[in-house]
């Protein structure tokens, strides 16, 4: 395998590490619980 292939495929998994860390921290952040919301439409309430 020559020196190119090699740091594609580094680079690759460099970008696939990122991307799921994004992700992961991004389902982290949401917050738990009840959200209650008003509106235009009137009130609206999810459970997350």
């Amino acid at each position: 395998m020559n020196r190119n292939a090699l740091y594609m495929i580094i680079g690759a998994l460099i970008v696939v590490v990122a991307g799921f860390s994004y992700y992961a921290y991004q389902q982290e952040k949401k917050p738990d619980g009840v959200e209650i919301q008003v509106d235009k439409n009137g009130l609206s309430i999810q459970e997350n």
